[in-house]
């Protein structure tokens, strides 16, 4: 009798834990899924360039970061500038990421980044969202434009950038480390 008490009392605790550690949505709906900070290494040196993190309304059926770049659900990225740094160098650097990760419509691609048309000064916020019914990618800067790309390819080279290839592989593991 004492030791069903007991098992039970477990099975109670172990529920209740499992759910207390569940990913929960924030009033609006959105499910945090992780941040970081993006580093840049100059010479022996490593900087930070910005934090950044990542919102879904919905969570991706598996913990990976290509389950995440598939997802058409709406999303989001935002970061916020540690540093200032020179716009071109924000947009030349964000275009190869788009080549490294095989995208190359520059159709898309120019327009989309024209929204970086300001320095980036340090404190600057630069939001991507994804809005799955238009099926459309939108950027907003807090001290420059706003943009739009249409298509679910876009989207997904967006969050290739992040999720896909690139040189600080780490980061897109903090971006999904809550899921």
């Amino acid at each position: 009798m004492k030791r069903s008490i007991l098992a039970a009392l477990v099975l109670v605790l172990v529920t209740l834990s499992a759910s207390a550690w569940a990913l929960e949505p924030d009033k609006a709906g959105w499910y945090f899924t992780g941040s970081g900070v993006r580093t840049k290494s100059v010479a022996f040196v490593s900087v930070k360039v910005y934090a950044i993190r990542h919102d879904m309304k919905a969570l991706p059926a598996s913990k990976s970061k290509q389950a995440v770049i598939d997802a058409d659900v709406d999303k989001k990225i935002t970061f916020r500038m540690l540093r200032d740094v020179d716009a071109e160098k924000i947009v030349n650097a964000l275009k190869e990421a788009y080549q490294m990760n095989g995208y190359g419509d520059s159709g898309k691609i120019g327009p989309f980044l024209a929204a970086m048309n300001k320095e980036m000064k340090e404190g600057t916020y630069v939001t991507i969202s994804y809005n799955s019914a238009a099926k459309t990618t939108s950027i907003s800067v807090s001290n420059g434009g706003s943009a739009s790309a249409a298509g679910a390819d876009f989207m997904k080279a967006t969050w290739s950038i992040w999720f896909g290839k690139i040189d600080q592989a780490s980061l897109g593991d903090a971006m999904i480390a809550n899921l």
